[in-house]
């Protein structure tokens, strides 16, 4: 297995399929793919599936420990997201929209769903996709990648 650090995410195509691929993230073996649709086996999640499922977690999570931490009866929270990008007021660039219905369960107050509300506005992920954000990228050095054992690729599919 790949030498793990915290919070790295590794990715490689995992030969199952034309765009199928293998995500270690710390522990954890995923698969990511194209849908059907895309010309692919839909063999997991889409990445922007994965980015809905990450802010849709993050949300919920954080307001789990808010409602623990003031002792409130939130039961049970479920995030339904879905992602569009619309032409920006400028007509020549774009602008990403990240939807987001919160299914509140629980003897909760109108007060304290409107405090959740804002609470899940501002969960890091949600922070991290409302503000500028700069993606670096470079190319390693020839040779071949760190990758995991087939088997583990084996078992994906």
């Amino acid at each position: 297995m790949p030498e793990t650090r915290q919070g790295v995410v590794t990715v490689a195509e995992s030969g199952i399929g034309r765009y199928s691929q293998v995500v270690h993230a710390g522990p954890h073996v995923l698969t990511a793919d194209e849908p059907e649709l895309n010309g692919d086996s839909g063999a997991g999640p889409s990445p922007y599936e994965y980015l809905l499922a990450g802010l849709g977690a993050c949300a919920a999570i954080t307001l789990r420990m808010y409602a623990e931490r003031h002792n409130w009866p939130l039961r049970r929270t479920t995030v339904e997201l879905w992602h569009e990008v619309r032409p920006a007021a400028d007509g020549t660039s774009a602008v990403d929209h990240f939807h987001r219905t919160i299914h509140l369960e629980g003897d909760l107050t109108e007060e304290q769903r409107l405090r959740l509300l804002d609470i899940a506005k501002r969960c890091p992920v949600s922070r991290t996709l409302g503000r500028p954000s700069v993606v670096v990228s470079h190319l390693a050095d020839a040779g071949p990648a760190v990758t995991a054992p087939a088997a583990q690729i084996d078992a994906q599919a």
